[in-house]
This record gives C-alpha cells, structure tokens and sequence, in this order.
C-alpha cells in the first residue's frame, strides 16, 4: 500500500479567502462564540438541531437518517437529531458559522470546502489525485487527520464527532466526452471557491467559476458554466445529470463530510450522553460509507437510463502528470507552508514516504 508524508501538517491560517460550495456575503470567517450554554441534565431529553445542504436522498441525509435511528434505538428515544436538508439554514458556509455561533447544534459539511476559512489544514485533501482508493481515504482521515485537527477544531468552536462519505469528485460537462486531461481545455467548470481549485482548473486549461451550489443546476440548463465536479451520489440526488451529457470518472479528488457540534452544546452534555453520541456517529459512518459505495452502481445506472454517457476508464496518468505540482504554484503554495510533497506518476500526491511523522499505514 502507498505511504503519505506530511513532515509538518501546517497550512498558513491566514487563508481565510477559503470558502464553501455556496459562499454568500463576506469572504472572512466569523470569530468562535463564547456565549454560555446551560448544562443539559443527565437523563434529560435532547433533541438536537443538525443542517445540511443536501437532498432527502443525498449521502448526508444517508448518514443523518441511520444516525437518528441509532440515537433513538440506544436511548428509548431520548436523544434525537431534527434534520434540516436541502440548505434550509443557508449553505455550507452559514451552516458552520451556525453552528460555531450557536443557533445551529450540528452540520456536516464538505471537509475542503468552507471548513478551512476556519481550519487551514483541511485544504490538504483538495490536492488532487491523493489517494489511490477509499480505504486509504478512510485510514488517513479516521487515524491521522482527524486526531491531527482535533485541537484546531476546538479553537474555532467546532467538535469534529467524525467523517462521513461523499465520495470520489467527478467531472461532468455538456460540450464533449473528456478521456484525457486535455479534453478539459477551454470548459468553464464551476468548482468550490478556494485557491487550490481554481488551481485545479487552471492546470487542466479549464475556466474556473465559482457558483453557489443552490444555483447550480440552472446555472448548467442556462449554461453559465459548461461543468461541474461533484461525488456520483450528488451528481444524481441533486439531478445535475439531467441538464448535463457526459461524465468521467477521473475520482481527481475525495470528498470527505466533517460531522461537527457546536464545542459549547457539546461541553453542556453530561459525560454519559457524549458517549452515546460519540458511539452512535462511530456505528453510524461505516454504515454509511458501505451504503454509499454501494449505491454508486444505481447511481451509474440512473445515469445511463437518463442518456448520460460516462468514461468510467479514462486516462488517469494524463490528469496525474498535468496537475503534478499544483501544490507549488504561487496563489497555492502558501496553503502548505512545512510540507514535504512527493508526486510521482501514477501514485497519490503525497506518495512516497510517510504521513504523518514518520507513521506508516
């Protein structure tokens, strides 16, 4: 199995200019709220407040759903999540400042979207072609960034309980089937807006354009933009697919969902009620991930009813030499200030020694 080094994962906190798929209002982050939150009692009935921007169907309210049920089932009842979908509460950006403010008990949210406005480090995994499969995805996240970054969420006043699946980001587009990396010159794509994928698109001869992702399906039927880039299972649950011809799994990028709390509602909870959320949400995300991955084959199905043409083998080394590098680039390197960045062909980016500290997996 490929091994990953970061000698030092320490990215600039001044990039503030980071920020989610759906960005609305000013580009700097909101401070972390002191305000005090009374102690829930232990015993006491907890329903808790928790946003998203996806569908009914999409892989979050997969997640949410089975969580509920857990939560439920451990406690007669007692502890219960109230799921707001569909960006009820505003998108990722105001989900999270929901939550660090207070009016908002939990979100999840794209780990590389909005989330480093407030946590730099978390834009390492929008470097492109990192990981060579999910489970190794799985391994760096749950054993080594996640404990890495728990000290660094808790200063913006966020509890990171976890990371469920998105999945592997895909292009989609209306002009042409894209094979190679150089089928993407000239395609407006729309991505998160953050400096690395601007860089992404620039390295691959793409237009960048960033559009909040309440308006993306019409900005695709109107075309605004050419394509976009998205997990299959938000490809379909936000039917983009009907309003674009072709898609390629090329996998540039994994799409990680950072589960957080706000740290003062969960600092109010007693000892025995974290524990069962904690244990909840950590039966809850392999279940999820596994329900997922499993559901991309009726994904891919659904696309090919609709007259969708997908690449499901495209040419990978072409999009792995072309974006060799993006981590140097002038607007990006400040994102990674001590790390020790290895790409050879064919591997993941940071292929080569060990991430992090000398630890192997």
């Amino acid at each position: 199995m490929k091994t990953l080094v970061i000698t030092s994962l320490a990215i600039a906190a001044a990039v503030s200019v980071l920020t989610a798929c759906g960005v609305s209002g000013s580009s700097e982050p909101i401070g972390v709220q002191s305000s005090e939150v009374s102690v829930t009692g232990e015993g006491e009935k907890i329903i808790l407040k928790m946003a998203h921007i996806g569908s009914e169907d999409h892989q979050y309210n997969i997640g949410c759903e089975i969580l509920n049920d857990l939560l439920q089932a451990k406690t007669d009842g007692r502890i219960q999540i109230q799921v707001f979908p569909n960006a009820q509460l505003g998108a990722e950006r105001e989900a999270i400042e929901g939550v660090i403010m207070g009016s908002i008990d939990m979100t999840t949210v794209t780990m590389d979207g909005a989330v480093p406005a407030w946590v730099p480090d978390t834009a390492v995994m929008s470097i492109p072609y990192l990981f060579d499969s999910k489970e190794d995805a799985y391994n760096a996240l749950d054993n080594y960034i996640g404990p890495m970054l728990e000290t660094k969420y808790e200063e913006a006043g966020l509890k990171c309980l976890g990371f469920m699946e998105l999945g592997f980001r895909h292009f989609t587009n209306n002009k042409r089937p894209i094979h190679t990396a150089s089928d993407m010159k000239g395609l407006i794509i729309r991505v998160q807006e953050a400096p690395i994928w601007f860089g992404l698109c620039d390295t691959l001869g793409a237009v960048a354009t960033p559009v909040a992702i309440n308006e993306l399906y019409t900005a695709l039927q109107q075309g605004v933009v050419d394509g976009q880039e998205n997990p299959l299972g938000t490809i379909v649950t936000s039917k983009f697919y009907e309003v674009q011809k072709y898609v390629t799994l090329d996998g540039h990028t994994y799409g990680a969902g950072s589960i957080f709390m706000n740290k003062n509602r969960w600092d109010s909870l007693s000892e025995t009620d974290q524990k069962i959320i904690q244990e909840c949400i950590d039966e809850m995300i392999p279940l999820q991930r596994d329900k997922v991955t499993k559901m991309e084959d009726e994904y891919k199905k659904i696309l090919r009813e609709s007259g969708t043409i997908i690449d499901e083998e495209p040419d990978i080394s072409s999009f792995v030499t072309a974006t060799e590098g993006i981590e140097k680039k002038p607007d990006i390197v400040a994102l990674f200030n001590d790390i020790s960045i290895v790409h050879p062909l064919g591997s993941g980016a940071l292929a080569g020694t060990t991430y992090p500290l000398d630890r192997e997996y």
